[in-house]
């Protein structure tokens, strides 16, 4: 019988059956006010982003006659990446339907994997409709990036390895949301533990939606953003059951506030954070993250960003433009 929903116990099996297969990335100490905090730097993944531990987890699950059948998946990018490389290692095929304006980036890193790609409008068409119509003929597995629960207990990983680093679970940990699979998979992980979910301003609709008790899409006068990765429209009842019950709450960055913490991350860390992977560490900077200790963690999700726009991104901060 199929599971209805994710739980911790499947967070912790999954954490075990991919560890072999992804990177136990670093969780780095930061000075800030004070207080040294802990950086989880998830762009040192394998494919640049902790998009391959729900990809991975997934693909494990299938049967022998559904990897033979292939996979579909649908992302601006980093899942995409996820489902290709996990997919490749298991000689299974695998079918992106990618937004035409991804960065190129994330579009020549998936069809390096392997993955065939198949473009379209996000502006005029459903991702979800094309890769549902694509499975259907096929016969392919359909692996959602958030909407599912292997995929939710495979990202919740990321929980069972911050706990372990520290030695102990976190009192808060703060953590990039856009479809929600991930902080809702380290809710799962982290029981206890305050969550605080990061999104772009206009595209907070797991903020709204948990402040208001039930699920609210983004406006279609949602502003720009560079956060490709977190241009969710409407969250998941999975991810936000899991986030509502664990009592989780959110904030929203402005795009100045993510170009600042992408800098400072390059300057302070060493690391290359994309748009969206910033956001939870733009929180912080801004001072938007409410209370933080000793025990607080802040997880950079992702580090697949176009090298010309991180180049204006940097330049502009460094300038202070």
């Amino acid at each position: 019988m199929a599971r209805v929903k994710p739980s911790t116990d499947g967070v912790l099996a999954a954490a075990a059956r991919i560890a072999g297969d992804v990177v136990r990335t670093p969780l780095l100490p930061v000075e800030r006010g004070g207080i040294r905090l802990w950086v989880k730097a998830e762009c040192l993944q394998h494919g640049g982003s902790f998009k391959l531990r729900g990809a991975t987890n997934r693909l494990l699950r299938l049967s022998d006659a559904e990897r033979a059948r292939g996979v579909v998946a649908f992302s601006s990018g980093n899942h995409a990446q996820g489902v290709a490389i996990a997919a490749r290692r298991l000689g299974i095929a695998a079918t992106i339907v990618m937004p035409s304006d991804a960065p190129a980036v994330k579009r020549e890193a998936t069809e390096a994997a392997g993955a065939k790609i198949v473009p379209f409008d996000r502006a005029t068409e459903s991702r979800e409709e094309i890769g549902a119509r694509l499975a259907e003929e096929s016969g392919a597995t359909l692996v959602p990036s958030f909407d599912d629960v292997d995929v939710i207990e495979g990202q919740g990983s990321v929980g069972v390895e911050i706990a372990e680093q520290m030695g102990r679970s976190p009192d808060k940990v703060i953590v990039p949301c856009g479809g929600g699979g991930l902080s809702s998979g380290i809710a799962l992980a982290l029981s206890g533990t305050q969550i605080l979910v990061v999104e772009p301003q206009g595209w907070d609709d797991m903020t709204r939606s948990l402040a208001g008790g039930k699920i609210v899409p983004v406006g279609e006068d949602a502003p720009p953003t560079r956060c490709d990765a977190l241009q969710t429209k409407l969250v998941s009842p999975l991810t936000f059951a899991a986030l509502r019950e664990a009592g989780a709450r959110g904030v929203a960055v402005s795009e100045d506030e993510i170009a600042f913490a992408m800098a400072w991350a390059a300057r302070n860390l060493r690391l290359v954070a994309e748009p969206g992977g910033a956001v939870a560490l733009a929180a912080l900077l801004a001072g938007k993250a409410g209370p933080v200790s000793g025990r607080t963690a802040v997880v950079i999700s992702g580090g697949n960003v176009d090298p010309l726009v991180y180049a204006d991104i940097l330049r502009a901060q460094a300038l202070g433009l």
